[in-house]
């Protein structure tokens, strides 16, 4: 899942992008308003992580020009602003939560996978094809019953294949599933989670469409 980050201040920015991503997400920061209009109008994310005092276009008036274009992406506002107040507006503007600074980086993990589910009804559903199921919520696989301990990147790379479960996903897609912006991806970086999948599921399980990318098999 890929989270946008908007946050001007460097230690905080680089702090919560570092936990989000060791966590399984891929995570792109911007630090203005301006910036994070132009993101947000891709409309690649998943949730995004909203500071309230940014330059060039301040949280609250992007949050509202967000709500009314009719996008519903989840937004998590994390700010220093701690009145009673503030947070009633916040939330009264459409964040799903508000997180207060300093926190706690597990704590907040924890509240982003909390709104994903909650934004996903009664739980993010399973992804499953054929015997192989993939929990994002629990973070979990299991492959005929049995679980199956995946790195990050691996789970994140085989949650983009599952997504479109038996259909070609090109290798620039899963690059984009696993890094973030600013990155170094080296040539062959995907492939090499796709091999580590391979000996933990079976080499039957991923396939290499030639020249067109890959895809999960049923089995």
């Amino acid at each position: 899942m890929r989270i946008l980050l908007i946050e001007d201040d460097s230690m905080i920015g680089k702090a919560v992008r570092e936990g989000l991503i060791r966590a399984g997400f891929a995570v792109d920061w911007v630090i203005d308003g301006r910036a994070a209009e132009l993101s947000l109008s891709s409309g690649a994310y998943d949730l995004a992580i909203l500071d309230l005092g940014l330059p060039k276009k301040d949280g609250m008036a992007l949050l509202a020009w967000l709500r009314r274009l009719g996008n519903q992406l989840p937004v998590l506002i994390a700010s220093a602003r701690d009145t009673v107040q503030d947070r009633i507006a916040g939330l009264g503007a459409g964040a799903d939560d508000y997180v207060l600074k300093p926190f706690d980086l597990d704590e907040l993990v924890a509240r982003v996978r909390a709104v994903l589910r909650r934004h996903a009804g009664s739980g993010t559903p399973l992804l499953t094809f054929g015997s192989l199921s993939l929990d994002p919520a629990r973070r979990s696989v299991t492959l005929r019953g049995h679980p199956v301990e995946l790195s990050a990147r691996e789970f994140a790379v085989l949650e983009a294949l599952m997504q479109r479960p038996g259909a070609v996903v090109s290798r620039r897609k899963l690059e984009e599933a696993v890094y973030s912006w600013g990155d170094e991806v080296g040539s062959n970086a995907v492939e090499v989670h796709l091999h580590y999948l391979r000996k933990k599921l079976g080499a039957a399980v991923i396939k290499n469409v030639r020249g067109v990318g890959y895809r999960v098999a049923e089995c």
